[in-house]
């Protein structure tokens, strides 16, 4: 089974930054396309980022610009830099697998305010 575990979420002020990160729990990374999903309070889930196990990115125009997602597949992390956050960016974030049907249990998530 694997595990997925989102940190470093926080509050910040419109125009700011933040880097989050998911450590899966078992060396299986560098296998699947992850991404980066958020769920604002009612409203579907949503993909914000992705990337491919060759590093192809991918990133809806409401973030595109302004998001960055990464992968270190010897530490089995993805990583979520967001820079020039707005208000609607105010959502928990997750990842999990992209560009595909399958997808592992959902992790608990990291909350992401940007508020003034």
């Amino acid at each position: 089974q694997v595990q997925l575990v989102e940190s470093g979420g926080g509050s910040v002020q419109p125009g700011g930054s933040l880097r989050l990160s998911c450590a899966v729990s078992r060396s299986i990374v560098s296998l699947y396309a992850m991404g980066w999903y958020r769920q604002a309070p009612g409203k579907q889930r949503e993909l914000v980022a992705g990337i491919t196990d060759t590093g192809t990115t991918y990133y809806p125009d409401s973030v595109k610009g302004r998001f960055t997602i990464s992968r270190d597949n010897a530490k089995n992390t993805v990583f979520l830099q967001m820079n020039s956050l707005n208000p609607e960016d105010t959502a928990v974030y997750y990842c999990n697998t992209a560009f595909s049907d399958f997808r592992w249990s959902w992790g608990q998530g990291t909350q992401v305010t940007v508020s003034s």
